[in-house]
């Protein structure tokens, strides 16, 4: 089964800093990297190396040729990806000691898509297959229901979340990707128990994904709630990780795997993607998060 990956595609300028900076103060960074991210492509790499057929639809700037040489490297097919005049969408990203971060997006030629480039991604797929999506483009409502209309399921990660996204037609989304501060953004609830029956009352059709950081991860659809927990590991650095569990939760979904096994796969190969620095630089490859699986399973 084909998945489109309509989403962002960035250029993240990673410094290593000490802490977080805070207003008014000036740290000095110990490294500086480039990698190619956005939530888009990252998602599009994660699904790539778990072994599903993805195609990634964006926009990209002048300065795109890394970001296309990635989808090629990863197997992400990229011919719904179109270049224009002026700078690819862009990130600069602090990432402290203990691997958490702080990012800044530039939306760059991620706002720039149209419903004419929309639409022509979306005619290559045939009803039943998936498209995925996240809020770092424009146009989020017109792609849902046009997909919505093809007979495409649809996969939503709200992030990085804006009141707007209310308006784009949730109740028409397949599965949701929520992390926890994403979860009491959209039901103004902090507990995730509350989070879960308010977003399966509000949207009973739709299957919610709800990662906990260290506490794991739980799925919610049709009275089912399950629970899979975090693997310890320590963390370098987190920007991607919720991406890689995106990306290996749906290519396992896409496989015929129970909900309970794309929760284990997906929560093993963000472990490992923590460990790592940067975004899609970190993403593991299938055999990696098979080999921690077999020496680890979950218990």
């Amino acid at each position: 089964m084909r998945i489109l990956n309509y989403g962002s595609l960035n250029l993240d300028y990673t410094y290593h800093v000490q802490h977080i900076v805070a207003p008014g103060e000036t740290v000095a960074s110990s490294g500086l990297e480039v990698f190619c991210g956005g939530k888009g492509l990252n998602q599009s790499i994660a699904l790539a190396k778990a072994g599903a057929s993805v195609f990634h639809g964006g926009m990209t700037g002048e300065d795109g040729d890394p970001l296309l040489e990635a989808c090629r490297r990863s197997g992400v097919d990229s011919r719904f990806i179109r270049r224009i005049e002026g700078r690819s969408g862009s990130a600069v990203i602090q990432v402290e000691r203990g691997g958490q971060n702080s990012i800044v997006l530039y939306g760059g030629a991620n706002q720039a898509n149209k419903p004419e480039f929309v639409d022509e991604a979306l005619a290559f797929f045939e009803e039943g297959e998936w498209l995925l999506l996240q809020n770092e483009v424009n146009g989020l409502d017109y792609m849902i229901e046009k997909a919505h209309s093809n007979g495409l399921k649809i996969a939503l990660n709200p992030s990085p979340f804006q009141e707007d996204i209310l308006k784009c037609g949730i109740e028409k989304v397949s599965l949701l990707f929520l992390n926890e501060v994403e979860g009491e953004q959209l039901t103004k609830k902090t507990e995730p128990e509350q989070m879960i029956k308010i977003l399966n009352r509000e949207y009973p059709e739709t299957a919610v994904v709800l990662t906990l950081g260290g506490a794991g991860a739980v799925y919610a659809a049709g009275g089912e709630v399950f629970l899979c927990p975090a693997r310890k590991v320590e963390a370098l650095d987190t920007t991607g990780a919720g991406d890689t569990f995106t990306g290996y939760f749906l290519a396992a979904l896409t496989d015929g795997k129970t909900p309970r096994r794309c929760l284990e796969e997906a929560a093993a190969a963000a472990a490992i993607a923590v460990s790592r620095l940067g975004a899609s630089a970190s993403i593991p490859e299938r055999s990696e998060v098979e080999k921690l699986l077999n020496d680890s399973p979950v218990r």
